[in-house]
């Protein structure tokens, strides 16, 4: 089949290079702007856009799709048979989503209706969740709530991160998506239970502070939702640290203030949580600094037991 595939970060890449394998032909490529990153905010393509440039693919960078009529018109010149998005990031007009005769199809990374919206996977490791999955809807005006073509279920692993899982999970919509598209005219639409709907927002950077009267394990899950990005975050002597690795220790017992440092070993440093439980920073970037080991910063700043993290 000829298609437009939309999709921007490497959570795309797999589902792109599966329909290439496949035999379906890219007639064009949308993906998001170049954005600034990085301290100098040096401009930086998407994945989706590099591999497309490598291989000579058209690609288009819509700022806002849907109020884009010159990308709207790219779009329908490609002539597809059936449009494909994954990750794209922006929502796309409905005049985009119904003009190929097979209509706009999206891969998601959640069990839908679960988790409708951009952070489905850091989501689902923020709250504790075992199982997940893909799903394959068909587009329609309002987000994620086209009709199931098709799901795919898998166990979350113990301590998985959002990257890992979402890696994972790239790979199995990837294959969902090009098994479902060779039956995709015989496949029948389910119509999603909005009553057992919930969402999963955008990620804001603020997200990531660290309130250390919450007891290890919810500390844990967000280390391990959020380090990769937006960060995880708390303070020290007032200058901003991010944790970038780490684990629960120790049965409930500590009777410190949260926050407290109980203990700077070799393996890193223990803080007290709440409900008398303690995590182990084992892996930081101090403000300004590049990443070191938790133990490492603490023979340079000279912290010691009874010293207190947070704001």
């Amino acid at each position: 089949m000829k298609t437009v595939f939309f999709g921007s970060p490497p959570a795309a890449l797999p589902s792109l290079e599966a329909l290439l394998g496949a035999g379906h032909t890219v007639e064009l490529v949308v993906t998001q702007p170049d954005k600034p990153a990085g301290r100098g905010r040096r401009l930086v393509p998407s994945a989706v856009k590099v591999f497309a440039v490598e291989r000579g693919f058209p690609v288009i960078e819509p700022a806002k799709i849907r109020t884009d009529e010159a990308a709207r018109e790219r779009i329908v010149a490609a002539g597809p048979d059936v449009n494909i998005v994954v990750a794209y990031g922006q929502i796309i007009p409905r005049a985009v989503h119904y003009f190929p005769p097979r209509h706009s199809l999206n891969v998601h990374f959640s069990l839908l209706p679960k988790y409708r919206g951009a952070a489905p996977v850091q989501r689902t490791v923020l709250n504790g969740d075992v199982e997940t999955g893909v799903t394959l809807i068909e587009l329609d005006d309002r987000m994620d709530e086209g009709d199931i073509l098709a799901q795919e279920r898998v166990a979350v692993g113990p301590r998985e991160s959002a990257r890992d899982l979402e890696t994972r999970l790239a790979r199995l919509g990837a294959g969902l998506l090009v098994r479902t598209l060779a039956r995709v005219d015989t496949v029948p639409r389910v119509r999603q239970d909005g009553a057992a709907a919930s969402l999963a927002p955008k990620i804001r950077k603020e997200d990531g502070r660290v309130v250390w009267t919450e007891t290890a394990a919810v500390v844990d899950r967000k280390v391990l939702a959020l380090a990769d990005r937006p960060g995880v975050f708390t303070a020290i002597a007032g200058k901003r640290m991010n944790i970038l690795r780490g684990r629960p220790v120790g049965p409930p017992g500590t009777a410190a203030d949260p926050g407290t440092i109980l203990g700077v070993v070799k393996a890193g440093l223990e803080v007290a949580c709440g409900a008398g439980t303690a995590y182990l920073i084992e892996e930081l970037q101090p403000e300004g600094r590049g990443a070191m080991s938790a133990y490492a910063f603490s023979l340079g700043t000279k912290l010691s037991p009874g010293d207190i993290l947070g704001e």
